[in-house]
C-alpha cells in the first residue's frame, strides 16, 4: 500500500470545512489537530500490536491491566485508555451519533497528560498548541462535529511505519504552508531538497559505533528533521538521535508527537535565539531551514544581551537568518558538520565592515565553509526566488583547507509536470547524484568552481582626495602653515538676487517674528543654507578684496584692484550661527565666511591578498594606476561576499549579422505575399 492514498482523502475533509463557511486560509488550523490524532491513534495501537507479538499473545492476554499499564507508559509513546482498555478507536465512537459527544470528550480525557497538552485537549484561555478544543467549540456552533470527526476516523495509518507517516505528513504540511501564505521557507522543505541534503550529510559520514546526533534549531513539524533521520538510516546501521526546537505552537506540537515515535528523539518548545533548550549540547549533524525576511526587532534587546558568545555579530533587525547561521556553527562538534538553507541577501547584503559581512568573515577566517550550491528558482512551494545551500564542515579534509566550492545547480532539475504552488521544479535523483559527486570530487568544472577562500574577501580603501582646479591646484597650497582653513571679514555677501551686508544681527522684525530665535529659525538660517558658491554667483567682499568661485575652472578667484588671482580648488562656507546674550554683549546672530580646500572622502574597492605586505602593495598599485588627484590614506576594511552571478555569468552569444539580416529579408517577403494576398 502507498501511503500517500492517504493524502487525497484527508484533503477531501477540506469539502466538509468549505461547505461550513470556514475560509480556505484558516483550513490548516482546523485539519492539524485532527491529523496529529488520527497520527497518534494509528501509532498507539500500532505499538500495541508490537507489544503483544514481542511478548506472545498468551502472556499478553493475561497480563494484569496495572502492568499493561506501566509496559506502555515504560515505552515513552503515549497513552489512551478507550484504545487500551476498553479496545475502542475513533471510528468507533463515531458509529453512535446519540452518544458521540460524551464519548468523543472522554476519549480526548483518556490520553496521557502530555498528549493531551499537545492538542490542547483541556485548553481554555485562547490557543493552546494544536488547539484541538477550540476547534471543537468551533465544529460544534456549525453542526459539523461528529461528521467531520467520522471523516477522519476512516483514516487508518496503523500499517505504516514512521517514514512512511512521516512522508504523508510532509505532504500534507506542504499544503498547508501553500494555502496559509506562510514566509517563504518558512514551514516546509520540499522531499527534493530534503533528499539532496541527506545524500550531502550521507556523503560526509560513514559506519560507526558512535551515536550520530542530528540537530535542526528552527524544526517546525520536524519535517526536515525527520526527514533526513530516515535517509540516513536507509543508508547506515548507525543509531542516530535527533533534536530539534521550535516556537511556533501548533508546529512544534506535531513535531513533539512525531518524536515520541522515535529512539530518544528530543524535541523543545521556544525561541532558539533567545532560549536555546539544548544550551550544553554539540551535534555531529546540524540542519535547518531558518525563516528568512522576517523581523527580529520584537527580541532585539534579548539578543544585544545574549551571555553565550554565540553571536560574534549582531545583523539588521531585518533579517535573522545570519543570526541562526552563528548559533548553529556554535552547536557544531568538533567534527561536526551542517546544511543550511538559505536565501541569497547571506552571500551579500551588507557592505564591508558591516555585521552582515563581518559574519561572513568570521566564517571564512575560521575555514568552516566548505561550499555553498545555489539551488534552482521555483523550488519551494511559497517562493520562486533563488535558494542556496551552505555546507559546513568542521573537519576539512586538509586538501580543502582554506577552499571554498561555489555549485551552480540552478539548472539541476526536472519540470514537475503539475505545478504545486510556486513549485514548479524538483532535483530529482539522476539530478541530486551528480551535485553531490560534484561536492565529492571538489574540482572546478562548468558549473563549479573551487576558490581559495581570500577571492571572496575585498579590501574597501577609504581616502581623503583633494580636489584639484583644471592646472592641477587645491587652495591647501595658500593656507599658512598649520591652519585648516582662511577666514574672512566680509562686509558684503550677494548671490545675484539677495544682498546681506549685516553680519552680526540683534534686531529683527516684530511685526513678524516674536524673537530673534524665531527670526533666525524661520529666515536667515533658510536663506543661508540655500546659498551654493558653485550653483550661484556667490560673492563675497572685503573691505579690500572679492572672492568668488570659477565653475568652469574649478578655482577660488580672489580680485584685488581689479587684478584677479587663481587660488586653486577650494569651498566657500557660510555659517550662521545663534548666540546667547552675554554680560557684554547682546542675543545676537553671528553670520561668518571662510575658504577651505575642497577635501571629499571616498573609496575604492581592491583586491585582496593573503599576505599583509602583498595587499598593501596590491592597493598602492591599484591607487597610482587609477586615482590621479592627491589623496592620503584612511582606514581600510575588509569585506566579503560570495557572487554567484559574477563567477557564473555567461553573456548571451551575439547572431552573425549575417542570420539577422536573412531573418529580416525572410519576414519581408513573407508581409509582401501577405499584402499581395489583401490585394486580390
Amino acid at each position: 500500500m502507498n501511503i500517500l492514498q492517504y493524502e487525497s482523502k484527508i484533503w477531501a475533509t477540506a469539502d466538509l470545512l468549505r461547505g461550513s463557511g470556514i475560509k480556505e486560509s484558516e483550513w490548516p488550523s482546523y485539519m492539524m489537530p485532527f491529523f496529529a490524532l488520527t497520527m497518534i491513534e494509528s501509532r498507539l495501537i500500532r505499538m500495541l500490536d508490537s507489544l503483544r507479538e514481542e511478548i506472545g499473545e498468551e502472556v499478553f492476554s493475561n497480563l494484569p491491566l496495572e502492568d499493561l499499564r506501566d509496559l506502555i507508559k515504560d515505552l515513552g509513546q503515549g497513552y489512551n485508555v478507550y484504545i487500551f482498555e476498553k479496545n475502542k478507536r475513533l471510528a468507533d465512537i463515531c458509529k453512535n451519533d446519540k452518544s458521540f459527544e460524551f464519548d468523543f470528550n472522554a476519549y480526548l480525557q483518556g490520553f496521557d497528560g502530555e498528549t493531551k497538552d499537545l492538542l490542547g485537549v483541556d485548553a481554555s484561555d485562547g490557543e493552546k498548541y494544536l488547539d484541538i478544543r477550540g476547534i471543537i467549540n468551533r465544529l460544534e456552533a456549525k453542526n459539523v462535529l461528529m461528521g467531520y470527526t467520522k471523516l477522519w476516523s476512516e483514516i487508518d495509518l496503523k500499517p505504516f511505519n514512521n517514514s512512511e507517516i512521516t512522508t504523508l505528513e510532509e505532504h500534507i504540511k506542504r499544503k498547508w504552508a501553500d494555502i496559509s501564505a506562510e514566509t517563504a521557507g518558512e514551514q516546509y522543505t520540499p522531499d527534493d531538497v530534503i533528499a539532496l541534503i541527506s545524500e550531502i550529510i550521507s556523503s560526509k559520514i560513514e559506519e560507526s559505533d558512535k551515536l550520530l546526533k542530528i540537530y535542526d534549531c528552527t524544526c517546525g513539524g520536524g519535517n526536515l528533521l525527520f526527514g533526513v533521520e530516515d535517509r540516513i538510516n536507509e543508508k547506515f546501521d548507525r543509531l542516530t538521535q535527533t533534536y530539534g526546537q521550535d516556537w511556533n505552537d501548533s508546529l512544534y506540537a506535531l513535531a513533539k508527537i512525531e518524536s515520541r515515535f522515535r529512539p530518544d528523539s528530543i524535541i523543545e518548545h521556544g525561541n532558539t535565539l533567545v532560549n536555546d533548550r539544548f544550551s550544553n549540547e554539540v551535534f555531529d549533524v546540524v540542519i535547518a531551514n531558518p525563516p528568512y525576511g522576517v523581523s527580529w526587532k520584537g527580541y532585539q534587546k534579548h539578543i544585544e544581551n545574549d551571555k553565550t558568545e554565540r553571536f560574534k555579530f549582531i545583523p539588521q533587525t531585518t533579517d535573522g537568518q545570519l543570526l541562526f547561521m552563528q548559533h548553529l556553527i556554535s552547536k557544531l562538534d568538533t567534527t561536526g558538520i551542517g546544511v543550511v538553507v538559505h536565501n541569497g541577501s547571506t552571500l551579500f547584503s551588507g557592505d564591508a565592515g558591516s555585521p552582515e559581512s563581518n559574519i561572513r568573515k568570521w566564517m571564512l577566517d575560521s575555514d568552516i565553509v566548505e561550499a555553498v550550491i545555489q539551488l534552482p528558482t521555483d523550488e519551494f512551494f511559497n517562493t520562486g526566488i533563488y535558494t542556496y545551500l551552505w555546507i559546513l564542515n568542521k573537519n576539512k579534509d586538509p586538501q580543502r583547507k582554506d577552499k571554498v566550492m561555489l555549485i551552480n545547480a540552478s539548472e539541476k532539475f526536472k519540470p514537475l509536470k503539475k505545478n504545486k504552488g510556486s513549485k514548479r521544479k524538483e532535483i530529482d535523483k539522476d539530478n541530486r547524484l551528480q551535485i553531490v559527486d560534484t561536492l565529492i570530487k571538489f574540482q572546478s568544472t562548468d558549473s563549479a568552481q573551487v576558490f581559495d577562500k581570500e577571492i571572496f574577501y575585498f579590501n574597501k580603501q577609504a581616502i581623503m582626495l583633494t580636489n584639484v582646479d583644471e592646472y592641477g591646484n587645491s587652495f591647501e597650497a595658500k593656507l599658512k602653515p598649520g591652519k585648516k582653513s582662511e577666514k574672512l571679514k566680509p562686509v558684503r555677501l550677494t548671490n545675484g538676487e539677495h544682498e546681506l551686508n549685516e553680519f552680526v544681527i540683534s534686531q529683527f522684525d516684530k511685526t513678524k517674528y516674536d524673537s530673534l530665535a524665531e527670526f533666525f529659525e524661520e529666515d536667515i538660517k533658510p536663506f543661508i543654507n540655500s546659498l551654493d558658491y558653485k550653483e550661484q554667483q556667490l560673492i563675497i567682499t572685503t573691505a579690500t578684496e572679492k572672492y568668488w568661485f570659477d565653475a568652469e575652472k574649478e578655482t577660488i578667484i580672489k580680485e584685488v584692484d581689479d587684478k584677479r588671482e587663481l587660488m586653486g580648488c577650494g569651498k566657500i562656507l557660510v555659517k550662521c550661527t545663534l548666540k546667547k546674550a552675554s554680560k557684554t554683549q547682546p542675543e545676537r546672530i553671528e553670520i561668518s565666511v571662510e575658504i577651505t580646500p575642497d577635501y571629499q572622502k571616498d573609496y575604492e574597492i581592491i583586491p585582496f591578498q593573503r599576505d599583509e605586505t602583498s595587499n598593501k602593495a596590491g592597493i598602492e598599485a591599484f591607487m597610482k594606476r587609477y586615482i590621479t588627484k592627491p589623496f592620503v590614506y584612511l582606514e581600510n576594511t575588509i569585506g566579503v561576499q560570495l557572487n554567484f552571478n559574477k563567477i557564473f555569468y555567461k553573456p548571451e552569444e551575439l547572431r552573425e549579422v549575417a542570420d539577422i539580416l536573412a531573418d529580416i529579408d525572410l519576414i519581408d517577403n513573407e508581409l509582401k505575399s501577405l499584402e499581395v494576398g489583401l490585394k486580390l
